[in-house]
């Protein structure tokens, strides 16, 4: 990404920068180049720029990556992954990949935080923006909703102001996640869920298999939020072994697609054998 210009060249500060060196180099440049008072063309656009910097670099987790990898870590189109490539099998409708080195969570394209450039100023600043945006200030509510509503959107009813108020759950909402109405905003606060764990739009759960399945193989039902689906567990496979169910993920708010689901390998050593076991085992042990 050539026409990219470096995010702490950006807000002018140097690439050991604290945070909170970071935080007072952003409220010195947005005031700078807000729209409302800046009048030059480019005022606008350099606006919008210095609040992508600040996003990913407000992050820890985004500016270590950003560190890594640069822009192409937060471009859909460069096929960043951020770990080595894994190997693509076919079962039934869909596809799955193993990985067995790093993680693929390492960056992403969802940048997350503020949709909007001039809420993030106005986190800083206050709903007037100072130059002329000012917003009637609203009730700001927070709700507590199951992870599953979350991925699968879904509708709760809640009494505000003494008045019942149906809620809609969009389909791919998150922690922080703003829904404004005309009176009232109301942001989400999603439940953890005993089996499944959320990285971005991703999915992640836990697959226990034992360690005879593990060397052998074996056909095995995976849980992921539609429902249990059948994947084959190839031969010799190791603990921390990722297997990748793609578009069996969250669905992305704002745009089609879904993320995957990633079922992290766990395998089960036993801690007591019975003698037959035992001898079995030490017999494959001589024979390997």
């Amino acid at each position: 990404m050539p026409d990219k210009q470096d995010y702490y060249e950006l807000l002018g500060v140097s690439r050991s920068a604290s945070a909170e060196e970071i935080k007072r180099a952003y409220r010195k440049k947005a005031l700078e180049f807000h729209p409302d008072k800046n009048k030059s063309p480019d005022a606008e656009k350099i606006f919008k720029q210095i609040n992508e910097a600040y996003e990913v670099l407000a992050d820890p987790k985004k500016r270590g990556t950003y560190d890594q990898f640069g822009h192409s870590a937060f471009d859909p189109a460069s096929g960043f992954s951020g770990f080595s490539k894994g190997q693509t099998y076919r079962q039934g409708p869909f596809g799955y990949t193993y990985y067995t080195g790093g993680s693929p969570f390492s960056g992403g394209e969802d940048l997350g935080g503020f949709s909007d450039p001039f809420e993030v100023f106005e986190s800083f600043f206050g709903s007037t923006g100072g130059f002329g945006r000012r917003r009637p200030a609203k009730p700001h509510y927070s709700l507590k909703v199951d992870f599953m509503d979350a991925v699968k959107g879904g509708e709760v009813t809640v009494v505000i102001s003494g008045r019942e108020r149906k809620i809609k759950i969009p389909a791919g909402a998150d922690d922080g996640t703003r829904v404004r109405y005309q009176d009232f905003d109301v942001s989400f606060d999603v439940k953890p869920h005993p089996v499944f764990r959320r990285d971005g739009n991703d999915v992640v759960s836990e697959l226990k298999i034992s360690m005879a399945d593990a060397v052998l193989g074996r056909d095995i039902e995976v849980e992921t939020v539609d429902g249990q689906v059948k994947i084959r567990i190839r031969p010799g496979t190791q603990s921390n072994t990722l297997i990748r169910l793609k578009d069996k993920g969250v669905p992305f708010l704002n745009r089609r697609g879904r993320g995957d689901h990633y079922a992290k390998i766990t395998v089960e050593i036993p801690e007591r054998l019975t003698n037959e076991q035992r001898r079995l085992l030490e017999q494959f042990r001589d024979l390997s």
